[in-house]
């Protein structure tokens, strides 16, 4: 049987920053990818997938031991302009140190999984793709056995498991510690959201090169929303988040919808919402004059993939297993991101692991990124229930406290009594959520 030190379930960002931080640490580590192909990507890779952009902070959050190259990075971006069915503002600012110069930008994902395995394998770390894994045998004592779908079995010491937010194997391992009822908000259909996009080239008067855009207030669900993320030349990508199995008979004021119709039965699908955001917000074209550019993304054009939207998980440590990225619900369907904190906490599990100290993985992955989960966390819970007039207000009220798309302390009270009771809830929530409060699964219960 082939042995190693570390085996990583997945080369997404997640997988691949922690065969890439373990190697570095001297550890022989390979990450397995099963590989999917894609339009814009010469051989089989991770499941990448263009998703939101990247902000100034994040680029720290990510700790990356070197700079992301200029080829991966598609725009700069100037600010993010939030949009409810009547009022829009745009933000210049993130209101957060950050050593990036700019408000943060867009990028190349499957680039960006190219260029890490580079480095991963540079630094002497493995990386398989298209033979992904079948079955895990957990044993904390003698070693973690893989089993690979060719049959060929693997025995490593350390398991990270960093695939993605459908959980495949993940699901499974944690089985082996906790009871199946505590594992019911990580299935698929429940903590998971679905986004769709289409890569589209715009008339060049309407394209907008250094701001992404999101219209909230929309189109019903949590966190349901759509967007526009410049990319190269005119080509911009439009897409959507929203929930798995909504049932349009339990949206209150259905009409206060723009992107629902009367004669709507069911929740419409992705490309019918895209089209009715481009009918809608720029009246007077057509949708011809948006045209499909199909040598993007998974297929012709189109991609849709799930986001993790449930709050994120300890790992059961004591048995040599660390869980990373969206496996562990670290992503957020609110910010519609997720590579900074699947990057940081691969990277962090893989250098403990690599130094032989993975117990020390959930204290490390809250210490890093735990205020960013935090924040996510308590926005999601304020917004939950919204309706489009509650978007308006919220939109009206934080307007008044920009100057030039920059939060001034000055102008906090112009917020008014809407804004002020919006900020009051967040603040109780983020302050429910102290001390790791916002983990749905600690490293306590699992019975090791």
């Amino acid at each position: 049987m082939e042995r190693i030190d570390v085996a990583v379930v997945g080369g997404g960002p997640a997988g691949t920053a922690a065969a890439w931080t373990a190697a570095r640490q001297g550890a022989d580590a390979v990450a397995f990818e099963k590989g999917v192909p894609r339009a814009d990507r010469a051989d089989l890779g991770p499941d990448s997938t263009d998703a939101a952009g990247m902000l100034d902070y994040w680029v720290d959050l990510m700790d990356l031991p070197e700079a992301i190259p200029d080829e991966v990075i598609l725009r700069d971006l100037d600010g993010a302009t939030f949009a409810g069915p009547n009022e829009r503002i745009t933000i210049r600012d993130t209101g957060m140190d950050a050593s990036y110069p700019e408000f943060g930008f867009t990028f190349h994902r499957a680039r960006f999984d190219d260029w890490l395995r580079e480095r991963c394998e540079a630094a002497g770390g493995g990386y398989r793709v298209g033979n992904g894994i079948r079955d895990v045998a957990i044993d904390p004592q003698d070693g973690h056995t893989l089993t690979l779908r060719d049959g060929h079995e693997i025995e490593a010491e350390y398991l990270i498991l960093a695939d993605g937010p459908q959980r495949t194997i993940t699901r499974g391992v944690l089985s082996e510690f906790v009871a199946e009822a505590r594992l019911e908000n990580l299935a698929s259909n429940r903590a998971n959201h679905i986004a769709y996009q289409e890569y589209r080239e715009f008339p060049p008067e309407l394209f907008d090169d250094d701001h992404i855009k999101f219209w909230w207030g929309a189109m019903p669900g949590h966190t349901a929303y759509p967007w526009v993320f410049p990319n190269d030349g005119t080509v911009a990508r439009v897409g959507l988040t929203m929930p798995i199995g909504l049932d349009l008979d339990d949206v209150a004021n259905r009409d206060a919808y723009r992107l629902l119709r009367p004669d709507d039965t069911t929740v419409p699908p992705g490309k019918e919402y895209v089209r009715r955001l481009l009918e809608t917000e720029y009246p007077g074209y057509d949708l011809d004059d948006f045209p499909l550019v199909e040598d993007r993304g998974k297929r012709g054009g189109v991609e849709s993939y799930p986001i993790s939207s449930t709050r994120p998980i300890d790992s059961p440590v004591d048995a040599n297993v660390a869980i990373v990225g969206g496996a562990m619900g670290a992503t957020s369907a609110f910010h519609e991101g997720g590579d900074h904190v699947a990057v940081r906490t691969g990277k962090i599990a893989g250098a403990l692991a690599g130094a032989g100290a993975l117990g020390a993985y959930n204290r490390e992955w809250k210490r890093a990124v735990g205020e960013e989960v935090r924040r996510n966390v308590a926005m999601a819970d304020v917004v939950r229930g919204f309706e489009p007039d509650d978007w308006d207000r919220t939109f009206r009220s934080i307007g008044r406290t920009l100057d030039d798309g920059r939060y001034s302390t000055l102008r906090t009270p112009l917020l008014g009594y809407g804004g002020l009771s919006v900020l009051a809830r967040y603040q109780r929530a983020k302050l429910g959520y102290r001390n790791g409060g916002y983990v749905q699964l600690a490293e306590s219960e699992y019975a090791i």
